[in-house]
């Protein structure tokens, strides 16, 4: 009996240390996009990022994209941030994305590679650094596959956040996502995906890994 009660404390102080040291999101994305001209495209969204204390993080964001070449599109993209600090007060700023966009097909793969250089400013009363926000180089490689005539097209990826600023822990890899999801090849001008993505910053012992449900919807203008 006592062994059985031991067993059962220890079970529950696990899970009950998990429950409190991870962290559960759920992100919305919603976008319209559309052509500039025959090699330029624009894209517009808005992000909602929902946790534990309801709304976390929006933003807005704008970009364009220009087809260099058929497997090379750049890109760049202005975001401005609304995000929640952990006094439950609202800060804003505003960061740059430049985006180096790789894909080719083999067969019914998909392989692709963003680079992306993010620079966050007018960041007035956030201190602590974020690799989701601040100053960072990001390499994502991802793979998807085309099912027949499936409305389903899975993928995986994953993308690793690099410092490059001479911090507490120098520069080097501050993050690591991993990914894991489906397109929705839905008729007419509409696009829609689902994924699980897995976070963990490094050198940050005390906050767990963050477990995401990322959903997005977007409307192709012709």
């Amino acid at each position: 009996m006592r062994k059985s009660l031991v067993i059962i404390l220890f079970l529950t102080y696990h899970f009950l240390s998990f429950s409190q040291s991870n962290e559960f999101m759920l992100w919305t994305k919603i976008g319209a996009g559309g052509k500039v001209a025959k090699k330029l495209s624009w894209a517009g969204e808005f992000n909602a990022r929902m946790g534990r204390s309801n709304v976390e993080t929006f933003f807005p964001q704008v970009g364009l994209e220009y087809k260099l070449l058929n497997w090379f599109k750049p890109s760049v993209e202005y975001r401005y941030i609304v995000d929640k600090n952990k006094y439950g007060n609202y800060k804003s700023y505003s960061r740059l994305n430049f985006n180096l966009g790789f894909k080719k097909s083999i067969n019914q793969f998909g392989l692709g590679l963003r680079i992306r250089y993010q620079y966050a400013f007018n960041r007035i009363g956030l201190q602590s650094y974020n690799p989701d926000f601040d100053q960072a180089f990001r390499f994502k490689p991802a793979i998807e596959y085309r099912v027949g005539k499936s409305i389903y097209t899975p993928f995986v990826s994953s993308e690793f956040f690099y410092d490059p600023q001479y911090g507490p822990y120098g520069p080097g890899v501050s993050k690591l996502r991993l990914a894991v999801g489906t397109k929705l090849n839905l008729k007419g001008p509409h696009e829609a995906s689902v994924k699980y993505q897995f976070d963990k910053k490094f050198h940050d012992y005390v906050v767990g890994p963050r477990h995401v449900v990322a959903i997005s919807y977007t409307y192709k203008i012709k």
